[in-house]
């Protein structure tokens, strides 16, 4: 039952890179990113289920914290830039350019 566990998270994982790095929509890209640590979660709690360890539902509790903190954070940094830019296009996102 494990490896069904691994597996779905793999795919997860899989599915959430190929976003952060084909999507061009900075919105998009935090979807991914949102997607590769639910997959990191899917496989914390997998690990502890059959590991027998609280080490894995702690370290998910935590993981699911930095998510959310990292959604708010992305978030408002593309609405900043949104109206600052108007576009929230990763090509034409030049603020830190030299």
């Amino acid at each position: 039952m494990l490896k069904a566990y691994l597996l779905v998270a793999a795919a997860v994982f899989a599915i959430g890179l190929f976003g952060v790095l084909t999507r061009r929509n900075a919105v998009g890209i935090l979807l991914g990113i949102e997607l590769m640590l639910n997959a990191v979660n899917v496989n914390l709690v997998a690990f502890a289920r059959y590991g027998g360890g609280v080490a894995g539902w702690i370290l998910a509790l935590f993981t699911i914290a930095i998510t959310v903190a990292e959604v708010a954070v992305g978030l408002a940094i593309v609405i900043v830039i949104f109206r600052v830019r108007r576009t929230v296009e990763a090509d034409h996102l030049t603020l830190l350019r030299g």
